[in-house]
Order: structure tokens, then sequence, then C-alpha cells
């Protein structure tokens, strides 16, 4: 689909402005993302990995500092093992690449150690925040650039389930920690995935400044708009966006684990302070 007016109307279930603007392959290629959760087997060419990361490094990062790292993960074990610990997630083991974004304090810590320079600061928030931004700039980059060589890709938050076993499996040194994993590969052309709308833009986009009791009526709407999607779809979701959305955050229980994220970040070297 490159159409700019059926990409907006599949992105929003309706035609949210006039699109007669000036359009490229670059807008088309971000509206058209979806999630894919079934894959192909099939290797990904030779480069295509270094590729990726040259795109996610060509992200942004907060004063240059570049406090992120990435481990690709090809071996079919080790993914099986991710995979257990984010929720049993088929499409991790069915991936050839699986690509685990990691915030790193580590690495400039190592070079504040080697040049003789406290680093005081790494124990607070801010660094702690900073780091995690920069690995999410630089994971949606990768995936911009994945699906523009035609590979489907999933964001994999399942991997904070768990994060000290995570780090035990990838080895990760102190004040490290997985963000989230990317699964990477070729979609299985036999399972359909559309383009799920998104909220109105008048439910996010706030102009001078935010309102947020006029966005129930857009809400409203939107919950018709998905309802509708989750029946085209043949999704077992009951109930509308409002609904799913706020079962998903009723219980502690519904975190699976990350209510003691905290404790674990504590544990892998972050103070948090």
């Amino acid at each position: 689909m490159t159409n700019p007016t059926e990409l907006l109307r599949s992105r929003y279930g309706e035609i949210p402005f006039n699109p007669e603007i000036a359009w490229n392959d670059s807008l088309t290629a971000l509206l058209s993302h979806r999630s894919i959760r079934s894959y192909l087997t099939d290797p990904l060419p030779p480069g295509t990995l270094e590729l990726l990361i040259a795109a996610a490094q060509s992200a942004s990062t907060s004063s240059n500092l570049q406090t992120w790292s990435v481990v690709a993960v090809e071996d079919q074990q080790r993914k099986e093992e991710l995979s257990k610990l984010a929720g049993n997630q088929a499409h991790i083991k069915q991936v050839p690449l699986f690509l685990v974004w990691l915030a790193d304090l580590a690495r400039i810590s190592h070079v504040a150690d080697s040049r003789g320079i406290s680093h005081d600061a790494l124990e607070y928030l801010e660094m702690f925040v900073m780091a995690t931004i920069d690995a999410t700039l630089a994971a949606q980059n990768a995936a911009v650039a994945a699906e523009s060589l035609g590979l489907g890709t999933v964001y994999i938050g399942g991997i904070r389930n768990r994060p000290q076993e995570v780090a035990q499996i990838l080895n990760l040194p102190s004040s490290v920690y997985a963000v989230f994993g990317l699964c990477v590969g070729y979609p299985n052309p036999e399972v359909e995935a559309a383009i799920k709308p998104r909220l109105p833009q008048s439910a996010v986009l706030h102009r001078e400044t935010y309102k947020l009791a006029e966005q129930e009526e857009v809400i409203a709407h939107y919950n018709e708009i998905i309802k509708e999607f989750y029946t085209e779809q043949k999704m077992n979701i009951p109930g509308d966006w409002s609904e799913h959305s706020a079962q998903r955050i009723a219980t502690v229980e519904s975190l699976r684990g990350r209510d003691r994220l905290r404790e674990a970040l504590n544990n892998l070297g972050f103070k948090l302070l």
C-alpha cells in the first residue's frame, strides 16, 4: 500500500486530514508500520545487521554520550531462553535476528575510570532516563531501516519481565539493562498483519496547552473504530480500547513481574538517586 489516502485511512480508521501535501518514500515506510508476530526462518542477507546498526547510530543521542548498546542474538538456544523469560513469545524463536537494546552506563563509567575522573552523576535517575531514551531512539531507527528493506519487526517489552535473568544470559556488566527486544525477519506471507488504527490526533496533539477533559469524545469515537478493527481481524480482544487498556493497568499482576523492576535495576547497578 503506497497511496497516502489509504495509508492514513488505515492508520486512523478514517481520513483525519487532507493528505494533499508533498509525499515521499519515508512517509510511506513510516505509515505502513505494523507489528509482525509470525516469521519465516530464512536468514538475512550478509551485511543486514551492520546496516541496521548504522541506522541506529544515526539517531540522536543526548550530548553525544551514546549511552546505549545492543546485543544481536542469532543462536537458537539463546533465543529460546530469552523467549521463555519474555512470556514464551514464539516469534522470538522464529526470527533469524533478535536484537536486545540496552541502556548502557557501563561504557562511559569505564571511560571515566580510565581517565581518573569520578562518575558520581551516573548514580542519578536522569542518567538512567537518558540511557533508556538513547536506546529507544536508536532502536526505532533500526526498526524503520529494517522495514524499508522489506523485513518485519515487533518490539518485545516482555524482556523486562525478568531483567536479572536476561542480564545473566547476555553477560551484561553492572549498570546495563535490557530495555526491550526487537524481532527482525521476513514476515510469514501466510499470516496477514494489518495496520492498526491509532487514537485520533485530537487525543494526542495538543496546541499550546494540554487538555485532558476534551479527549473524552474522541476516545469514545476511537473505541468504535478499534472495535470494528478487532472484529475485521478476528482478534479475540473483549471490549474496546478503553476497556482493554484499563484492564492492563488494573492490577499489579498485569505488570507480569515488572512491579519489581526498581529492585532488579538496583541489583544491576542502577542506584536511581
